[in-house]
């Protein structure tokens, strides 16, 4: 191959009519319009040290959640950082093991980013990238979320977190939803989320939430994917309180309610109960809503026996309409008979007494009647086990 070379090249310089070798399109002049520089070989690209790999350089109409992927000879020496336009850095956090940079909440809409990439210095490559992404536009197809709970929201040991979907959540989608939704609790507490259905998931500690504890929760759907070209709307935050333990324990057997506050017993109060046609419910429940003064009125759903009745001190404890309220008709047979209509009947006095102390989320455990509570009739979050209600999960 040497021979046939040199060959060429002897063949070359004796047509030439020259005195010096020239390769074909070479020589020392160069065409009209170029310069030799130009004709000569482009320059090897630098070699680097990291490389962004997703988002794309230039990539459009990235989401908000995206993660920044990228490549690093030193792995555990290499800085990420995510800018806006206006150079403020957005936070997240660096996993180095899988060399990936996660948004702590999801980015703006149509907004352009600016990448960051470096590690310690490196004889002869270069130890920074840089790259830019611009997200996508906001959709018109998204979904509302809100909390049934409030900033500031002093509650009950037994209340759970309520969270609703303005639409239907797919399966599919609803690990990832959970994933978005974070409870602190201080002191800490295990604690998880359970779908009540596809537009409603609560969140309850393992077992009744410790009295005093200070609640913080956020919910960042933002951008995220809620299944049919659907996204979350909006993040939240709710910083709410728990307060004193009051737990309420009513025994058909006895007709008697006893009340504790802080693991002490502070009172025990008669009760009537459902009668046989209309018996009130076993299990636990919680307090859902207070009402001074109200009317009970049955009269829609059946006309031809159904009353109005002024009532005092009523905490609705289920859907159905079974209360905990003051009922001075039955006060002569409270502690000994059964007459309600499926409510927990207490006198006028100690009606307003129980009133006077309780809250949102207080627990009521009714036990010995002829019918059992069904979940979801009501906050029924602790008439079920740990065990079950884990299930409702779709992280465990």
């Amino acid at each position: 191959m040497a021979a046939v070379l040199a060959g060429t090249l002897l063949l070359t310089t004796a047509c030439s009519g020259s005195d010096e070798p020239s390769w074909q399109g070479g020589g020392n002049s160069t065409p009209e319009g170029t310069t030799a520089a130009s004709q000569a070989p482009a320059a090897e690209p630098a070699l680097s040290t990291v490389a962004v790999t997703s988002p794309a350089a230039e990539a459009k109409s990235v989401e908000l959640w995206s993660e920044v992927k990228y490549n690093s000879e030193d792995p555990a020496n290499t800085e990420v950082t995510v800018t806006n336009a206006k150079g403020a850095e957005i936070k997240g956090t660096v996993d180095k093991d899988e060399n990936v940079w996660r948004p702590a909440e999801g980015l703006a809409w149509n907004t352009k980013y600016t990448v960051n990439v470096s590690t310690p210095t490196a004889e002869g490559k270069t130890n920074s990238v840089t790259s830019t992404f611009t997200t996508m536009k906001e959709p018109s197809n998204l979904v509302r979320v809100t909390s049934f709970l409030a900033d500031g929201q002093k509650v009950g040991v037994g209340m759970p977190l309520i969270m609703k979907f303005g639409r239907s959540i797919p399966e599919k989608y609803r690990a990832e939803v959970e994933r978005r939704m974070v409870v602190t609790a201080t002191p800490a507490q295990e604690g998880t989320w359970r779908w009540i259905s596809a537009t409603e998931v609560h969140f309850r500690p393992k077992t009744y939430w410790k009295a005093n504890s200070k609640v913080f929760y956020s919910v960042n759907l933002k951008g995220v994917k809620l299944g049919d070209g659907w996204y979350g709307r909006s993040n939240l935050t709710v910083d709410m309180s728990i307060g004193r333990e009051m737990i309420m324990t009513v025994s058909n057997k006895t007709k008697k309610m006893t009340v504790k506050q802080d693991g002490k017993v502070i009172k025990t109060i008669p009760v009537s109960l459902g009668k046989a046609s209309t018996p009130s419910s076993s299990g636990t429940m919680v307090v859902m809503e207070k009402a001074a003064h109200t009317i009970f009125d049955t009269t829609d759903e059946d006309p031809v026996n159904g009353y109005k009745t002024p009532i005092d001190w009523a905490q609705r404890i289920t859907y159905s309409g079974q209360f905990i309220h003051a009922a001075p008709w039955s006060e002569g047979v409270q502690g000994r008979r059964n007459v309600s209509h499926g409510c927990v009947n207490v006198s006028e006095a100690l009606g307003e007494w129980l009133f006077q102390r309780t809250m949102m989320g207080d627990v009521i455990t009714v036990s010995g009647t002829e019918e059992k509570l069904k979940n979801g009739n009501g906050w029924t979050d602790w008439n079920m086990s740990w065990e079950e209600y884990k299930k409702g999960s779709y992280l465990n």
